[in-house]
């Protein structure tokens, strides 16, 4: 499976009949920097999405992930975090209190 270019979709763009040549290119740079943006972020998520299917049956990048929301939301810091985590992530929540 491959990231979705944007080179395989149309566009239409219309520049104001009154812009001059450097307020058209500046329209043009945003447009396309916007374009990169988000074919960039769709080959990421791909990729992510890819890594997280190889190691589907381990939670271990996961668990400092649900530390770190746990100290950002609760403010509590846990010293310990399960190698057992609960691959339901409501699971995982419910253990905030253990």
């Amino acid at each position: 499976m491959s990231a979705p270019s944007t080179a395989d979709i149309e566009y239409t763009v219309s520049i104001p009949d009154d812009a001059t040549a450097d307020e058209a290119a500046a329209i043009v740079a945003a447009i396309t920097a916007h374009l990169n943006d988000r074919e960039r972020a769709a080959a990421i998520a791909l990729a992510t999405a890819a890594e997280k299917s190889e190691d589907d049956e381990t939670r271990d990048g996961d668990r400092w992930a649900f530390a770190g929301r746990i100290d950002s939301l609760s403010g509590r810091r846990l010293q310990r975090v399960s190698d057992r985590l609960p691959r339901d992530d409501w699971s995982a929540a419910g253990r905030i209190g253990r």
